[in-house]
């Protein structure tokens, strides 16, 4: 009997022991940081040529990459679809996730597209086919975005995550937060610097054109806007606009997409809701009256904006007035991309122009189906001849839920111009 016992125990141990370890191995498998990479079984397709027009509606706000795809985030995962003129959001052509960090901003250059995770990773991949082209670390977010379910935050506007191209050429990564700053080579994924910087007395804005990360600072006195280096991470100058007082406030206009690569900024101090307009380069800004004002943008060497209810293009450098056309009603310049403005009536017509001679290109009425014009535009994003913008309910309410916020549960229309 007692040999019995005695077998009977041993055989429940090793039972408990191969349970024990069985939910081991699944927690394991479940929890424990992994990553998925799904990548494309079909031919990267070819760009589209689609006629000018609303193409459709969207439940999430896409990048375009490369003229040929249209790329989209989730909670833990960045994914792309095509064709890019498809009328909805398809099948993904490749999908990349990771657990348990979550995506935090992406961007994208060329063929290269470059996700942040909350834990500071950067993984870019092969926009052609999804593989990683590359992983390194990066510092941690200060913070996360305030990313309501169309994400648009995380692709549009990415917090402490910048694309700019340095002097000889070199597209860079930079990305910011938790007291550092990096620079990585987008093509190999190289770190090129690191610098640590201050959290309370500096805040980012973003990245220029020719190679600098633009923030502002405080720790050595009086706020000024400081320019470092992206290639070497160096601050090279700190600068104060004539007459700024202790608070200063940038806004970077004239941008590529979001704050990356832009060609100006705009300065306001308590007070001064217009802010005043300079274009930025190798040196010192250098002022640019035609920026002044909220509504003006910046598109290559043009202000456009609206004066005594006209859309008016002006010479970014001199202010001299190259065009005018008071044709258009009321409405207000919503985005601007290379040799595109684009304009939207109160009306809802989206009108783009071309910013040199103010000639149309294209226009037609923004809206999609049964959906109607009754709606406020919230956040715009111009690439490639595109224009996707979202579409939020009117009286708008920041604090209300996401059904409430938007418009439809497709709130963003997609549009060729």
């Amino acid at each position: 009997m007692g040999f019995r016992n005695g077998r009977r125990r041993v055989v429940l141990a090793v039972a408990a022991l191969l349970v024990t370890a069985a939910v081991a191995a699944t927690v394991y498998r479940v929890l424990a940081p992994a990553e998925v990479s799904t990548v494309a079984q079909a031919a990267y397709p070819a760009p589209a040529q689609p006629s000018a027009g609303v193409i459709g509606r969207l439940p999430v706000a896409p990048l375009i990459v490369d003229g040929r795809l249209r790329v989209y985030t989730g909670h833990r995962q960045v994914y792309a679809d095509s064709p890019v003129d498809g009328r909805h959001r398809t099948t993904p052509f490749w999908s990349y996730r990771r657990w348990p960090a979550e995506l935090v901003g992406v961007v994208a250059s060329g063929t290269t597209v470059v996700s942040r995770w909350s834990d500071g990773r950067l993984v870019a991949l092969d926009a052609r086919d999804g593989r990683v082209a590359w992983r390194t670390d990066g510092p941690e977010p200060q913070r996360k975005p305030d990313a309501r379910r169309t994400g648009a935050a995380i692709v549009w506007d990415p917090v402490g995550l910048y694309l700019t191209r340095t002097a000889d050429g070199r597209d860079v990564v930079v990305a910011t937060g938790a007291g550092e700053a990096r620079g990585v080579d987008l093509i190999g994924g190289r770190r090129l610097w690191r610098s640590e910087v201050g959290t309370e007395c500096r805040s980012d804005v973003g990245a220029t054109s020719t190679g600098q990360l633009v923030s502002v600072a405080g720790c050595a006195g009086e706020a000024a806007v400081e320019f470092r280096d992206a290639a070497t991470g160096e601050v090279t100058s700190r600068w104060r606009p004539p007459g700024a007082g202790d608070e200063l406030v940038v806004t970077l206009v004239g941008c590529r997409v979001g704050p990356s690569g832009c060609s100006g900024l705009r300065t306001a101090g308590p007070g001064d809701g217009a802010g005043r307009g300079w274009l930025v380069g190798a040196g010192a800004p250098v002022p640019a009256p035609a920026l002044d004002g909220l509504d003006t943008q910046l598109a290559g060497d043009q202000a456009v904006g609206v004066v005594d209810g006209a859309l008016v293009g002006r010479s970014a450098r001199t202010g001299a007035e190259l065009w005018r056309r008071p044709d258009l009603g009321q409405g207000r310049v919503i985005a601007v991309q290379p040799g595109r403005v684009h304009v939207l009536t109160d009306a809802r017509e989206l009108v783009t122009l071309d910013p040199v001679t103010g000639a149309e290109r294209s226009r037609f009425p923004l809206t999609v189906g049964q959906d109607g014009t009754g709606y406020v535009p919230g956040g715009v994003y111009a690439a490639a001849g595109y224009v996707i913008v979202e579409r939020l309910r009117e009286p708008v309410d920041p604090d209300a839920d996401d059904q409430a916020y938007f418009l439809t549960s497709e709130p963003l229309v997609l549009a060729a111009t």
